[in-house]
């Protein structure tokens, strides 16, 4: 009680200094001058979003390989190859083995495929892998970024730890930015739906710039970022 008393004694004080009569009511926010936050890029239709996606993903300094869904498998052999081969580490996603990935690049490659019961030995795998494969849930045209969900059996180290990490995304799946993504995660949480324990949204290769302005690539996680982006419009 007295604690009430003193805080409304102290704010009384505080107003008639200020010369402003007290307020009990929250005012009506202003109207925004604009809804760049919600609507920006939300006018282009979905082959221009992903046009957008691809032109700044490159600028980001992502290598960028579409293809149509029957070329998906031999275009993920192809940039294993480009890139090196060797060890692979995949996620345990359904969406992978649909396409066909996962099996053709265990046939091709040492692969290790994410599990929760190995622990461990997913992170060590991760750190020795030369090239690590998820598939992302949306791609957003503002940044030419990525978002990955994380469970236990998408784990986040397999597409931060190897040294190049290559993702699949559909051209269906890109949005105009990350207000969307925040609308589509609401929707699932109002749904009751299971929310990933993690969102990363990530936008090219790993690199600084806060030293002398100098931009530098691969200092806290894959050297290259490659997309493979299945032409499914």
């Amino acid at each position: 009680m007295d604690f009430q008393h003193n805080r409304e004694q102290f704010l009384n004080r505080l107003a008639a200094k200020m010369g402003k009569a007290r307020s009990f009511s929250p005012q009506a926010m202003e109207e925004p001058v604009n809804r760049y936050p919600t609507e920006r890029l939300t006018e282009l239709s979905q082959a221009q979003l992903c046009e957008e996606f691809v032109n700044f993903a490159k600028v980001m300094m992502v290598d960028v390989k579409v293809c149509p869904e029957s070329d998906v498998v031999s275009s993920a052999l192809s940039l294993c190859e480009k890139y090196g081969g060797n060890s692979v580490i995949l996620n345990d996603d359904e969406r992978l083995t649909r396409l066909g990935i996962t099996q053709a690049l265990q046939e091709k490659y040492p692969c290790h495929i994410w599990s929760p019961e190995t622990g461990q030995q997913n992170i060590d795998k991760a750190e020795k892998a030369n090239i690590g494969v998820v598939y992302a849930e949306y791609g957003l045209a503002e940044s030419g970024g990525i978002v990955l969900y994380s469970q236990p059996e998408r784990g986040r180290a397999v597409s931060l730890l190897p040294e190049k990490s290559i993702v699949v995304l559909r051209k269906s799946q890109v949005l105009p930015r990350v207000a969307q993504l925040a609308k589509v995660l609401h929707d699932k949480a109002q749904k009751g739906e299971r929310m990933p324990s993690c969102v990363n949204i990530i936008s090219g290769p790993s690199s600084t710039a806060d030293i002398e302005l100098i931009k530098v690539v691969g200092v806290h996680g894959p050297v290259a970022k490659i997309y493979l982006l299945i032409d499914d419009l």
